[in-house]
């Protein structure tokens, strides 16, 4: 049974989410049991003060122990001090997902060759062995905290995913990630349902033992508040809360346009990141037209994958033609790089085309932006009042959030 409060077309008070949050975790069976919440890091919007101070006190007293776990993926790993920041709860043990070290994962069987093919519809056909974080196998309860909206490599987050690639090992990140590539960030952004890669993110989580549930919540990127949330178990959850963010996170026009100026928020860091900019704008944008990613913030690619300086960005296509060199690469590596290069095609003779450029006016260095086949711009050079006012372009605030379609 998933309880669910809010809607697309309203900001819930602190206090309606407060006491319907406090309601739902009197309802669980948690005296003398050890409780782990997973929650995202600081790349994601979410209300946390708010949420885990109210998991907090609905709990104090009973559980045996408490514990939450960044849900990094392979993102860069937080300070201490900016998880005492983000969660804003004295008193709350909170540890980074260790995605670096081996030591911090419990084996939990494999995905056959044969389940990978059905599942992906068969675009791979290859055994995964999947890991997971072993604070949540050692948990008694597991609940998942965090919110819901479009993305670019299973639909729209939330639910099981806050597990895998959450706190998956790199098996199952590198499969996942590669088969979305494989049906392009344009094709499966914001699709609602079970997508394939969402079909074998379940499958892993049906390998994960213990009770599990999920608080989804779907954010109001203009105040920061609430439209919606939902408690349950993480898949009904996850399904009421991307039915509502089906509504809040997409915006739709009636014709492309041929430039978009993303500004990408300060809680993106690097490249790896913020390229949510372009993700979720590419659909709107005219063949041959651009997206300029404005950051002047970001100066790296990424820390955590630095073979994304020398191998670049490139469509699908060029690396299934190059598959003899890049096999042996990171998949989840070569997922990000044709998430940002965007929809292409290569041939032999006449070499890559980009449908859309892809232009960083960032604090990357030109000859690290050139060498990894994207395009230039010095942020310094950019008019952001005269763009504003351009007829041709659109300037989207705290791009990443919002995914743009058309009609």
């Amino acid at each position: 049974m998933t309880a669910t409060i809010g809607g697309p077309a309203e900001v819930l008070a602190d206090d309606a989410v407060a006491a319907f949050v406090d309601a739902q975790f009197a309802a669980l069976d948690l005296d003398d049991r050890s409780l782990c919440l997973v929650i995202p890091d600081a790349t994601r919007n979410c209300p946390l003060p708010l949420l885990l101070g109210a998991i907090v006190r609905a709990v104090e007293g009973r559980v045996r122990s408490l514990q939450a776990v960044v849900a990094l993926g392979t993102h860069a790993a937080m300070t201490e001090a900016a998880m005492r920041a983000m969660v804003g709860v004295d008193g709350l043990n909170v540890v980074n997902h260790e995605w670096w070290d081996h030591e911090t994962f419990v084996p939990l069987g494999t995905l056959s060759a044969e389940d990978v093919g059905r599942l992906s519809g068969g675009r791979l056909e290859e055994a995964v062995p999947i890991r997971v974080n072993r604070l949540v196998v050692d948990s008694d309860v597991t609940v998942i905290v965090g919110p819901v909206l479009p993305h670019e490599v299973i639909g729209f987050s939330g639910g099981d995913k806050y597990l895998f690639p959450g706190l998956s090992g790199p098996e199952l990140i590198d499969v996942t990630h590669w088969l979305g590539a494989l049906i392009t960030s344009s094709e499966i952004i914001g699709t609602r349902g079970i997508t394939p890669v969402r079909a074998l993110v379940h499958a892993a989580a049906d390998l994960v033992p213990g009770e599990r549930h999920a608080l989804c919540v779907v954010v109001d990127h203009a105040t920061g508040g609430l439209h919606h949330a939902a408690f349950g178990d993480p898949r009904t959850a996850w399904a009421a809360a991307a039915d509502v963010a089906s509504e809040t996170h997409v915006e739709y026009l009636d014709a492309p346009v041929p430039r978009v100026v993303s500004l990408v928020a300060p809680r993106y860091a690097d490249l790896w990141t913020g390229a949510k900019g372009f993700y979720k704008v590419e659909p709107i944008v005219a063949d041959g037209g651009e997206v300029i990613l404005y950051a002047p913030h970001i100066t790296q690619i990424a820390s955590t994958h630095p073979g994304l300086d020398t191998m670049g960005y490139h469509c699908r296509d060029w690396f299934l033609a190059h598959w003899d060199e890049v096999r042996d690469l990171p998949r989840g590596e070569l997922a990000h790089s044709t998430h940002l290069f965007g929809a292409g095609t290569y041939d032999p003779v006449e070499g890559e085309r980009q449908r859309v450029r892809v232009t960083l006016a960032t604090g990357i260095p030109k000859a690290v932006v050139r060498g990894a086949n994207l395009r230039y711009l010095d942020p310094a050079a950019v008019d952001l009042d005269a763009l504003c006012t351009d007829p041709d372009t659109l300037v989207v605030p705290d791009a990443g959030e919002v995914l743009y379609r058309l009609r």
